[in-house]
């Protein structure tokens, strides 16, 4: 009776916060009472953090110096492929393409009559040939021209949103400025790395994204790398989710799949007092020690994640 007398108290005083942890009781506990801390060997389903993703999501450059003529989309804007989301000053880069037609223009008239001339055999093949090179350079100068003068449109990659915008108008920009950010909202897919000793997972088969408020959507493994990482043992595997759910690219996620048989240590209830602790019989001693608990298994017994080793002995709750 002492002996249960004072597990009783040594859990309430635990309830109620006492700073003071009980070191060990006085008297031993009964042979009877006590039971081994044991282990469990089981499949445990794999939950593993990930981030949401897409293909298609890239920052948008200047490829041109000048000064921001026009911006014509803005923060959270749909764009479709090829859709101009702004446009710089671009005069300069229209005068030298009228002038590069003008000679290409000219160069086409003379290299025509230098053939014309060339058959008839009144231009010798060094003057023919002059006139092609100059036909052939005026035709580069023309299509570098345009280049230029399409440089100064800033146009969207691809269909999507536009998630940043960092320019404004009359801004002095330099070729390789950030001006935007565009991402597409699909499909959404999410890497993974899981422990080669994982089970039940392959291409083709599924798993369920959950984001951080619950969200949960359906997922489909796509790509798998057919190695193993060395140095962290693991493979990594693409999945990509079904359309809808609501999650978002670049999301916080948990993926839960497949499963890892792992070795766990498992105690029964009974030996699990209030707030988490458990009496551990040391040496004729009963001592209070606070554990972490994980999930109950099949057979009714709780893991213990961390604060026992298996073989330990505990004393039953007195509750």
């Amino acid at each position: 009776m002492k002996h249960q007398w004072w597990v009783v108290s040594a859990v309430v005083a635990a309830a109620c916060g006492s700073d003071a942890q009980p070191k060990a009781a006085r008297a031993p506990s009964p042979e009877g009472s006590l039971l081994t801390v044991d282990t469990a060997t089981l499949d445990v389903p794999l939950a593993i953090p990930a981030q949401l993703y897409v293909e298609h999501d890239a920052r948008v450059y200047a490829r041109s110096s000048g000064f921001v003529e026009s911006v014509y989309v803005d923060l959270g804007a749909a764009v479709g492929e090829g859709e101009p989301l702004a446009q710089l000053e671009h005069v300069d880069q229209e005068i030298a393409l009228a002038r590069a037609e003008q000679d290409y223009a000219r160069a086409e008239r003379e290299v025509a009559r230098a053939r014309d001339l060339a058959r008839m055999g009144g231009m010798s093949a060094a003057d023919s040939e002059t006139a092609e090179l100059n036909d052939q350079q005026t035709a580069l100068a023309r299509r570098q021209a345009k280049r230029n003068l399409d440089l100064t449109r800033i146009v969207a990659p691809f269909a999507g949103v536009v998630t940043a915008r960092t320019v404004r108008p009359r801004q002095l920009v330099a070729s390789g400025d950030s001006l935007f950010r565009v991402s597409a909202l699909g499909p959404l897919r999410v890497s993974i790395r899981v422990p080669e000793t994982a089970a039940g997972i392959r291409v083709g088969g599924t798993a369920q994204v959950v984001g951080i408020d619950g969200t949960a959507a359906a997922a489909t493994i796509i790509r798998g790398s057919p190695t193993v990482d060395p140095a962290s043992g693991t493979r990594e595997f693409l999945l990509q989710l079904g359309a809808g759910g609501g999650l978002r690219p670049g999301g916080a996620v948990t993926v839960h799949l497949g499963a890892e048989r792992r070795t766990v240590v498992a105690i029964p209830k009974d030996a699990i007092a209030e707030q988490g602790y458990v009496l551990v019989s040391d040496g004729g001693r009963t001592v209070l020690r606070a554990v972490t608990l994980g999930t109950t298994l099949p057979d009714g017994r709780i893991e213990v994640t961390s604060g026992l080793s298996p073989g330990e002995r505990l004393v039953r709750s007195a509750k």
